[in-house]
């Protein structure tokens, strides 16, 4: 009974977050443009955001290489060291488009969009994982829920398997890629046309 409050709390958190998780990404893009339009990029800021896209976008290719979602507790990996690599991916990623825009606003736009959309999500999903798999609480004993320096031991479950493409294909992680490509083409080229409409020049 003493966790009826917190099952409560997290459901109706969640539904919440569903719900307005789309609005949110327009609004965020929206915000996105129009700081895209006022403050052209600099390459330099362009080329420091590489170094959290790259790792990001790589980490969620690498874990959608492994994660076999609803049916085993994937515990080798990236996932041998952070339960949730594929949403730190993206935190990476969204990382590395606030520092490539050298924008505050839309740092902090993302922080509090994650806050709000990842932990009601992420407390489901260990919900649903403890409540299906038994090695689950032992696993988030061993490894950190987004980093840390803990780490699952390997044991004879940890040789059950490696990285495979068709698990990569099949969740369409390739996707991510062309996205975060996409998003770098509007930073370089898009920018300077945004700017232009937006103080009136042809």
């Amino acid at each position: 009974m003493s966790e009826s409050p917190n099952h409560d709390f997290v459901t109706v958190w969640q539904k919440v977050a569903r719900r307005i998780r789309v609005p949110l990404g327009f609004f965020s893009a929206l915000v996105y443009i129009f700081v895209l339009s006022r403050h052209q990029p600099g390459l330099q800021l362009i080329l420091w955001s590489l170094l959290l896209t790259v790792p990001g976008v790589w980490l969620r290719g690498y874990a959608a290489g492994y994660v076999k979602k609803n049916r085993e507790l994937t515990m080798t990996g990236p996932y041998a060291w952070t339960r949730n690599p594929l949403y730190l991916g993206s935190m990476l990623i969204a990382g590395g488009f606030a520092v490539a825009l050298g924008s505050w606003i839309v740092a902090a736009l993302l922080v509090f969009g994650f806050l709000l959309i990842y932990i009601p999500v992420i407390l489901s999903e260990e919900r649903f994982l403890r409540a299906n798999f038994v090695g689950f609480d032992d696993y988030c004993k061993q490894v950190p829920r987004l980093i840390g320096f803990r780490h699952a031991s390997k044991s004879k479950d940890a040789e059950q398997g490696g990285f495979s493409l068709e698990l990569y294909l099949k969740h369409r992680e390739y996707r991510a890629a062309l996205g975060v490509t996409l998003l770098y083409a509007c930073l370089i080229f898009l920018a300077p046309f945004l700017g232009a409409f937006w103080n009136g020049k042809n």
